[in-house]
């Protein structure tokens, strides 16, 4: 017997179980569908561009076909490894705008406004340029200046100053708004995933095990509470744990409102449809879901200095032997946020992240030559998508459908579309003009908003940031799956703690708020638990 049980060790689900299991007498499981973090690439930054095509360490999830993007299915790469996808993401640190989590309390998450929620990300962080009013530095997670950028990077800072763009030297600094270089969650030029960070130096704990490649099947229940989870290892048997005290479902986006569904908790008619004996009838399991949609413009470059001209072997030497040179590279190195003229406040609805490299379809479809890439993407949008159960077996991967592009003022579209406006101008700075060759994508024809539009149909992809399945809210919210505490409604002993409870996506990458959301979380059940102790 546990008392606490963690269901997904990314980047939410190994921060859990490092602050749960300070206290020695307290015992937690955790969980984990994926293998162990071992393989070299995870650990080595420009890995990233060897971790796409990994099966093992990736969910690999499609999604329904989308009518907005040409009935087009598109890949959804999620992490299934020790660090989720903190282990093979960008490593981008970005927190979004103040803003953001002021608009999370208004939405019914009370007690998650920024001023609540910035002493958790600074408990969380170790900054390499030290702590001050806004920044953490000496907290696990390990956040540095890239060791090694691309000069077109440089290039294209320079553009974007030609261009007329404001600049930041710190996107979680007090103003969002800027292109600069992206920190990154990097120690001495190595990948710092939630796995390095919060469960490799807590791992000898005796009263911590961790258990890979256990996938989760279905809550155990005692009564009116959960009380443990059944679980298969690498697909052979079932096995089940109890928990004394709490079971928090950690799976991410999709993973934990899946977990829900097959256990009885969400939408009571579609669990009905499938047999499932209904536990808990609440429809916002699975709903809310949005994500940041990215669209690409791509040019060739003239001259051979992109990251699609390179050494690999000299690279892997720089690297094993000094930690120094491309290796450490994020591939994403510069980008910015930007107030569009579609902007309803003053917070930055565009994102951006240059690449000297050409990336088509993730980075899957190699183009001949050099070149580089800019991506942009929507940070607010209004569309809204689903997750839908097929079978009442576990093994079966859930329906995703995230409609994107169907907001009814088609705002989402022209996001984008002024997305590629600013791209191409940019690129048309007099500081490319010694590496600017054809554009690839859009494409020299694409000059009116027909030919742009079909262009992003075609072309569009996310970037990785779904959340809001099992959205925060509060008891007047009839589509809230957890209270403002994380507590699953209509239920004792079960909280989720990961990306899916954001009641609205939040102006950036998605890594750095969900370790955030898990610091308080497990403040918040520690803090629980000592009120329980003391009565």
């Amino acid at each position: 017997m546990y008392d606490y049980i963690i269901v997904g060790a990314g980047s939410a689900g190994c921060v859990l179980a490092n602050r749960l299991s300070a206290d020695p007498a307290v015992k937690v499981l955790l969980l984990e569908a994926g293998p162990s973090d071992w393989h070299p690439f995870i650990h080595m930054p420009a890995g990233i561009a060897k971790l796409v095509s990994r099966k093992g360490v990736n969910w690999n999830y499609n999604t329904a076909p989308v009518p907005a993007l040409g009935g087009r299915r598109l890949w959804w790469p999620r992490g299934r490894v020790l660090g989720g996808s903190s282990s093979i993401n960008a490593m981008c640190y970005i927190r979004g705008h103040a803003g953001d989590y002021d608009e999370w309390e208004q939405l019914g998450a009370s007690g998650w406004n920024w001023n609540a929620v910035l002493p958790w990300f600074k408990a969380s962080e170790s900054n390499s340029r030290g702590g001050d009013v806004l920044h953490g530095g000496d907290g696990p997670l390990a956040v540095s200046d890239l060791r090694y950028t691309n000069p077109l990077s440089q290039v294209f800072l320079d553009a974007t100053g030609e261009a007329g763009l404001p600049a930041s030297n710190d996107f979680n600094g007090a103003t969002q708004e800027g292109f600069g270089w992206y920190q990154v969650t990097q120690r001495n030029g190595s990948r710092c995933s939630a796995a390095t960070a919060y469960l490799d130096p807590v791992r000898a704990r005796p009263n911590l095990r961790v258990i890979t490649r256990a996938t989760a099947t279905r809550l155990v229940y005692e009564g009116d509470r959960v009380s443990g989870v059944a679980y298969s290892v690498a697909g052979r048997g079932i096995f089940c744990e109890g928990a004394s005290r709490e079971v928090i479902l950690s799976g991410g986006a999709i993973n934990s409102p899946q977990l829900l569904m097959l256990s009885g908790i969400g939408p009571a008619d579609q669990l009905r449809r499938l047999g499932i004996d209904l536990r808990v009838d609440l429809p916002g399991v699975g709903a809310n879901l949005h994500d940041h949609l990215d669209v690409c413009t791509l040019r060739k470059c003239t001259q051979p200095i992109t990251y699609d001209h390179t050494n690999d072997a000299w690279i892997a030497l720089q690297y094993l032997f000094a930690r120094r040179g491309p290796g450490t590279s994020n591939i994403a190195e510069a980008g910015g946020f930007l107030r569009s003229r579609l902007a309803e406040d003053e917070r930055p609805d565009l994102q951006f992240h240059f690449v000297p490299a050409q990336l088509d379809d993730h980075g899957r479809h190699r183009l001949p030559g050099d070149g580089f890439t800019l991506h942009a993407c929507a940070l607010r949008p209004r569309s809204r998508g689903r997750l839908l159960l097929q079978s009442s077996n576990p093994l079966d991967p859930l329906r995703i459908e995230p409609e994107y592009l169907t907001d009814s003022e088609g705002y989402d579209l022209k996001m984008l579309l002024e997305g590629v406006r600013l791209s191409r101008e940019i690129f048309a700075q007099p500081a490319f003009d010694a590496y600017r060759g054809d554009e690839l994508f859009p494409g020299e024809e694409a000059v009116d908003e027909t030919h742009l539009i079909q262009f992003i149909r075609d072309k569009a992809e996310t970037i990785y940031h779904p959340v809001g399945t099992c959205r925060m809210g509060g008891s007047d919210d009839p589509q809230a799956v957890v209270d403002p505490e994380l507590r699953v409604r209509g239920i004792a002993g079960l909280r989720v703690v990961d990306a899916s409870v954001m009641p609205k996506l939040i102006g950036g990458n998605t890594n750095a708020p969900t370790m955030m959301i898990a610091e308080r979380a497990a403040d918040l059940m520690v803090k629980a638990q000592n009120q329980r102790g003391s009565v």
